[in-house]
């Protein structure tokens, strides 16, 4: 028992670590910003829709190597994202509907592109082995150049939103005001979006499709049962997303046959759940505002 735990001191698993607990800390400050413009879902249709991406660039050029896979993710979010805006700002359709339509169909063809590859001879020496690992995320089957792209997207990305921190906190709080002192709301919105496609792409290995949206989302909503501060909201964002990775990538490296993305979202989820309750902002503090103030009505 105690030589599996050998494995969590190899350099391979900390490099891995390191690297999905830097990807979390990375969405879950841009993930924070999107809650609250209120694009919390955007994660979600972009994530599915980039499976798409991934499985035609295998299909076009007949090999897994990570630079290539990514850049057909980030070129079917960013096509999945214009057809979201269009139909949304065109036509009568809400965003979020909009959203579900554009996710499901991606996921969708990328499903029978993925078993058309199964079934076709023509692709019989290629070795599809390792995409599915793009559904659930699997950090233990990461190559050297996955981890190099998750700590160089993430770096970038967190730099990219210090840089523009105070720009981005008044684009989310206050447009109008922003407007007032120059910021362009449209350079803004693209950056965010730009950092949001560049954290899904990079975290598909490690998290996979169908979870990326709660590594975007979760890690806000833990902050902000325990803050109302932004500033606050993000660093609490950040610990925890950090932390649930870490856990989760352990559990996925020792368990065999569990998935890293799944792992990481239920330590998320988990420390969610407990924070929703037990948070100063949670279910249990808010009742006993209220019926400290029904009190004080009372007397």
């Amino acid at each position: 028992m105690f030589d599996n735990f050998k494995i969590l001191t190899q350099y391979s698993f900390v490099v891995v670590a390191l690297g999905t607990s830097l990807l979390a800390m990375s969405t879950a400050m841009i993930g924070s910003v999107n809650i609250l413009k209120g694009q919390s879902l955007i994660g979600d249709a972009v994530g599915h829709s980039s499976f798409l991406g991934v499985v035609l660039a295998f299909l076009l050029f007949t090999q897994k190597h990570p630079v290539i896979l990514m850049c057909g993710a980030i070129v079917a979010g960013v096509v999945a994202f214009s057809m979201i805006s269009t139909v949304a700002n065109n036509s009568k359709v809400e965003a979020d509907t909009a959203m579900a339509i554009i996710l499901s169909a991606f996921f969708g063809l990328g499903m029978v592109f993925k078993s058309y590859m199964q079934g076709n001879s023509k692709f019989s020496k290629a070795s599809q082995s390792g995409l599915a690992n793009y559904i659930f995320g699997q950090a233990a089957y990461m190559l050297k150049e996955d981890v190099i792209i998750i700590f160089s997207v993430s770096i970038v990305s967190i730099l990219l939103f210090l840089i523009f921190f105070k720009e981005i906190k008044i684009h989310v709080f206050d447009e109008a005001y922003a407007e007032t002192l120059g910021i362009k709301k449209n350079i803004i919105s693209v950056l965010i979006i730009i950092i949001t496609m560049l954290l899904i792409a990079a975290g598909l290995k490690a998290v996979g499709v169908v979870l990326i949206s709660s590594m975007l989302i979760t890690p806000g909503v833990i902050g902000m049962q325990w803050s109302k501060r932004y500033e606050s909201v993000l660093i609490i964002a950040a610990i925890s997303g950090a932390l649930s990775a870490l856990i989760g990538t352990s559990v996925s490296t020792l368990v065999k046959g569990m998935s890293t993305g799944p792992s990481i979202i239920l330590c998320m989820t988990a420390i969610a759940f407990l924070s929703v309750l037990c948070g100063p902002y949670g279910i249990i503090a808010s009742k006993m505002r209220i019926g400290k103030l029904r009190m004080r009505k009372d007397d």
